[in-house]
């Protein structure tokens, strides 16, 4: 490790060193380090502090957008200057999807970090105390509770790697007077004076408005961000007490749910269905969830879209469905015929699952082995004689005392032959019906997965 920096200010340069020594010391000792570069002032100063303090243990990564003429310029800066500090770079260009420029961009950024992270490396950003201030504002003005007002942790523990921002209680007037003392070239991104984003309009327009009111406003601010941070702590100790309680990750029982207060009911379903995501939905969004699918009706077939999964209410559970599991039935052709042959020890896929043919105590004919056998989909109104009970009843019957899933109820598919049904494969196994091809040491496909 170096001791001086050039041309730096020595309080300054001990206030920065001594500051994240003591950050670095809450890391693993074979930690390395990515630094996420812009190109900008605030990264290029971290870019040059971090290649002093611990030369042999980072890289640089910058993401190119795209999203701007000059932008592949900017990466070939960034590169030459972690040539002349013999650090290695890593220029990635991204695809920015549609919708929110600024969300989009961001997703795209962490993806980009994501992929190229090594094990045991930390990525390093350059977010300071202006940054956190910022968001916080913005985040406030979206109507965003504890969570969104926790800002940005100093150290982040997420669950693909974890962030690092050293300069988070560093003001951005020290940056810069830190910036001009090394003599730190950069480039200047014009969107940044671009009052059509949020976070410049916030920097240029209503900043400073309000600092001239309340001069201490960025500290203030940032101070509440970490009294928020300790409130989320607490809360989330509440929230997985709450979520251990009343359900897992795909499903909640709604009358445990019901034994907690509004309050904790809320957090605990916004907590839910963020689920891994980045962020939490809306308050309104919760509040939609409460009323037209929890509240409704118990025969209602009630479902909320939201964030590429679909909510719904089944008795007295609620569950969490991806898009592909919930419109499967609707892609799902209910005049699908065909014919099957089974032989014993024959895997047989089925929409339900794969089945394996056994030997059973009481099962179907060994006759029907090897012969067609008709597969048709339930249609409605079918009646069915489970082997073992007594009489007839209607399989939706059998079905509802089952406690098979409405979403999964088209999987259900009838086995016969010249029009007298052998059985029914569902997701929760195949059903025997009493017939005249029903033995003793017969055989039964059995769910395997």
């Amino acid at each position: 490790m170096r001791s001086t920096l050039p041309a730096f200010n020595e309080v300054w340069q001990r206030q920065f060193r001594s500051s994240v020594l003591n950050q670095i010391q809450c890391f693993p000792a074979e930690s390395t380090f990515l630094i996420g570069c812009s190109g900008g002032m605030d990264s290029m100063l971290l870019l040059h502090l971090m290649s002093y303090l611990s030369p042999e243990k980072i890289r640089v990564i910058y993401i190119d957008h795209q999203l701007q003429s000059i932008s592949a310029d900017w990466g070939q800066f960034v590169s030459e200057q972690c040539a002349v500090l013999h650090v290695p770079c890593i220029v990635e260009a991204v695809d920015v999807q549609q919708g929110n420029l600024e969300h989009q961009a961001r997703n795209a950024r962490y993806q980009a970090y994501a992929k190229h992270l090594k094990p045991n490396e930390i990525l390093v950003l350059a977010h300071h105390q202006q940054d956190q201030a910022e968001t916080l504002m913005l985040r406030l003005l979206s109507g965003a509770g504890v969570h969104g007002l926790a800002a940005m942790k100093q150290v982040d523990v997420r669950e693909q790697f974890t962030i690092w921002r050293p300069l988070l209680d560093i003001s951005r007037e020290q940056i810069c007077q830190w910036a001009i003392q090394l003599g730190v070239q950069n480039i200047e991104d014009p969107t940044n004076l671009d009052t059509h984003y949020d976070r410049a309009w916030c920097r240029h327009e209503l900043w400073p408005v309000l600092q001239n009111r309340y001069p201490q406003m960025q500290q203030a601010l940032s101070r509440t961000s970490y009294l928020m941070q300790d409130a989320e702590d607490i809360l989330l100790e509440v929230l997985q007490q709450d979520l251990a309680l009343c359900g897992s990750v795909t499903e909640i029982d709604l009358k445990k749910l019901f034994q907690l207060s509004n309050a904790r009911q809320r957090q605990l379903l916004s907590a839910w269905m963020k689920g891994q995501d980045t962020y939490r939905p809306s308050f309104e969004m919760v509040e939609r969830l409460l009323h037209e699918v929890i509240g409704s009706k118990s025969d209602a077939q009630a479902a909320l879209h939201w964030n590429q999964y679909y909510y719904v209410r089944y008795q007295q559970k609620l569950f969490r469905l991806s898009a592909a599991e919930y419109l499967a039935e609707k892609s799902q052709s209910n005049s699908f015929e065909q014919t099957i042959c089974v032989a014993l020890g024959q895997k047989v896929e089925m929409l339900s699952g794969d089945y394996l043919a056994e030997t059973a105590k009481m099962g179907l004919s060994a006759a029907l082995l090897g012969k067609e056998l008709n597969l048709v989909m339930r249609q409605g109104g079918e009646k069915i004689h489970l082997y073992g009970r007594v009489g007839a009843w209607p399989l939706k019957k059998a079905i509802q005392e089952a406690q098979i899933f409405p979403w999964q109820r088209y999987r259900i598919q009838i086995l016969s032959i010249d029009n007298v049904m052998l059985g029914v494969f569902t997701p929760k196994g195949f059903w025997l019906a009493q017939s005249e091809y029903c033995e003793v040491g017969g055989w039964q496909p059995k769910l395997i997965s």
